[in-house]
């Protein structure tokens, strides 16, 4: 198995290069919102995704400057998706926030996958075998899964036969705006999309199979200093493999790729990318939490959120528009501190 590491995006381009070891990257993350501007007469409220130190990334010196009337940091109680709350009371002319962090994040390869399945529950997994709003599981979702997974046992041929359908049936639009709904019945009538697309096609036909699976939401680290990354979200998708843990998978990335150098699926190069995103993805991302059809914390106004990937903001009952960043009054920024290769 060839490995493809030092997989950087930055965004207008990005590149890869041969490597023995796995990266870590590190990097600052400052996150500036004003919300002055927007009628002052009824009260505003601020999410914003919180990224938490794992076996993956460690997040350090994180700061909060505020003149919120009340900020914490909360998470839903279906996901345990932590988020940075901030309220301002109606009336208040001027609403800040400046929340910033270190965050130092290790590529992963987790490709040396168990010969036999071990025995597992899927009672114990539940949460992440279940339908969601835009990710429905009967219908055509299952018989396509059950179509793709025909003659497979295990968990890991399951998600290997999905991953390897998703990467061949799906395509890149870049029309799409921001990183798309994830709308699994209208997805498999166009399978064009960008990476929550992408990886939500992934989950839904996963779970459908039997396989659990939940995309990951997260953003992309810069390259260099004041690089403005207010518009580098990006998701992508995991599969628990009993006995190994959490799989990361990430078909959008390879589609991503192949669109930007016109790759064909037969292309040498397609097949590598292909072979390093199956259980490994590079060191240039930040995850900030997982969960669909979220009811935040403290409660929004209004209907569940499709995902909590981008700032999340409300004045009075009005939700802003978190996919235009100059409008809703948000910048995000970042500069390296490190990088080990």
């Amino acid at each position: 198995m060839k490995r493809v590491t030092s997989y950087l995006f930055v965004f207008s381009f990005l590149f890869f290069t041969s490597s023995a070891t796995a990266e870590t990257v590190s990097g600052n993350v400052t996150m500036k919102f004003d919300l002055s501007a927007h009628p002052g007469d009824k009260v505003a409220q601020l999410w914003i995704p919180y990224p938490m130190s794992d076996q993956d990334q460690t997040i350090m010196n994180i700061r909060v400057d505020s003149n919120a009337a009340s900020s914490a940091v909360y998470s839903d109680k279906r996901f345990q998706t932590p988020m940075l709350y901030a309220k301002w009371d109606a009336g208040v002319k001027e609403r800040k926030l400046t929340f910033s962090f270190d965050v130092t994040r290790k590529e992963i390869i987790r490709q040396n996958f168990p010969e036999k399945e071990v025995p597992w529950d899927p009672a114990d997994y539940t949460l992440f075998l279940a339908p969601t709003r835009l990710g429905p599981l009967g219908g055509d979702v299952k018989k396509l899964a059950e179509k793709i997974t025909a003659g497979k046992k295990s968990v890991l041929d399951k998600a290997k036969a999905i991953y390897d359908w998703s990467v061949e049936n799906t395509y890149r639009n870049p029309k799409t705006r921001g990183c798309g709904k994830g709308d699994v019945c209208e997805l498999l009538k166009d399978p064009g999309g960008k990476c929550t697309d992408i990886s939500s096609i992934f989950v839904a036909l996963s779970r459908a199979a039997g396989v659990p699976a939940r995309e990951t939401f997260g953003i992309r680290q810069g390259k260099k200093a004041g690089d403005d990354i207010s518009q580098w979200q990006h998701c992508w998708a995991e599969f628990y493999l009993p006995g190994h843990g959490w799989v990361p998978v990430d078909p959008a990335d390879v589609r991503k790729m192949m669109f930007r150098d016109d790759l064909a699926l037969n292309d040498t190069k397609t097949a590598e990318l292909r072979d390093y995103f199956w259980g490994g993805i590079d060191a240039y991302r930040i995850r900030l939490g997982t969960g669909r059809d979220l009811t935040l914390n403290p409660p929004q106004h209004g209907e569940a959120v499709n995902y909590l990937m981008y700032p999340f903001a409300q004045i009075g009952k009005k939700t802003l528009d978190w996919l235009a960043p100059e409008s809703f009054s948000y910048v995000i920024t970042y500069r390296p501190l490190k990088i080990n290769k």
